[in-house]
């Protein structure tokens, strides 16, 4: 368990590194292109580092944002907060910010850059169907993540992918009106801003696929040991498969962010799943039942 919250702590430094890597060549690319010596690159070199920093402190409200996720208080509902709240005690960590999503589609998610500035998040359907053992289950899956520093790969994750699509539209942008001199209307530009448009979901996808797994696995096994309840876990998860159907306010860039994938099916999104098949994660917590 504490070598995978170490590893959760190089993947965040080796992510933004990575990142900040991919995003200088796109400017060696540009000034190439547009013969601007190393403006460009430097230029988006610094923009990047700037990005980056904002993205640690921001992303995860930027992600209850775009989420539709509005705080509550014990007064307004109680049975989720005080659930929540005996978690971090037995956990022994900070009490997250607790946040309620007005979607019928049930699902829950984490975020934030540490357990001090961690958030969790419910969708009103999660609460209609799941009883308070399995609610539990899921929360503590939840509180999970905030423990072994999931939130802040992902958190961290999700503002890099938004970069992504920023870098592809001005691309495209770039594609369409050219640049200076006599590169207007360049045909190389207008197919390298095509194929980056095509190409920056793809890129996502990948991303978070390869960062996502994983986790949702961990945070499985260290909701079950927190409650010492995996079969309420167990249960839970399989009502999210049953109960399955796509987040009103569906945006891609936060898809692993949650416990169950909250995307309408799609060729893409079979090609890439960022969460493990919930018969297979149903099946591990079963089988380590004994161990919690």
């Amino acid at each position: 368990m504490y070598r995978a919250i170490a590893a959760n702590k190089r993947n965040t430094v080796f992510i933004i590194v990575l990142f900040v890597v991919i995003i200088g060549l796109l400017g060696l690319v540009a000034d190439y292109l547009y013969g601007g010596g190393f403006s460009i690159f430097i230029g988006t070199i610094v923009g990047a580092t700037i990005y980056t920093v904002v993205q640690y402190f921001a992303a995860g409200s930027q992600a209850l944002s775009l989420g539709g996720a509005r705080p509550i208080t014990k007064a307004e509902n109680p049975r989720l907060y005080r659930i929540v709240e005996n978690l971090a005690i037995t956990e022994g960590l900070p009490m997250p910010r607790v946040y309620i999503i007005d979607d019928p589609a049930p699902n829950a998610f984490a975020t934030g850059r540490d357990p001090k500035h961690a958030s969790v998040a419910a969708t009103t359907g999660l609460l209609e169907i799941m009883n308070d053992r399995e609610l539990a289950g899921v929360m503590a899956h939840e509180i999970g993540h905030v423990k072994n520093y999931d939130i802040r790969v992902a958190t961290i994750v999700f503002g890099l992918v938004v970069a992504v699509g920023f870098i592809a539209d001005v691309l495209l942008r770039m594609a369409f009106w050219g640049g200076r001199g006599n590169n207007n209307g360049n045909p190389i530009m207008l197919v390298l801003g095509l194929v980056a448009m095509i190409i920056a979901p793809l890129v996502a996808a990948v991303v978070q696929a390869a960062v996502s797994r994983q986790r949702e696995y961990l945070a499985d096994a260290t909701g079950a040991l927190t409650t010492r309840d995996p079969e309420a876990l167990a249960s839970a998860l399989q009502k999210l498969g049953d109960y399955a159907q796509p987040m009103r306010r569906q945006n891609s860039t936060m898809a692993h962010l949650y416990i169950s994938d909250p995307m309408k099916p799609g060729v893409v999104d079979r090609m890439f799943q960022t969460h493990p098949p919930i018969a297979e994660r149903v099946k591990r917590i079963l089988e380590n039942a004994n161990r919690f």
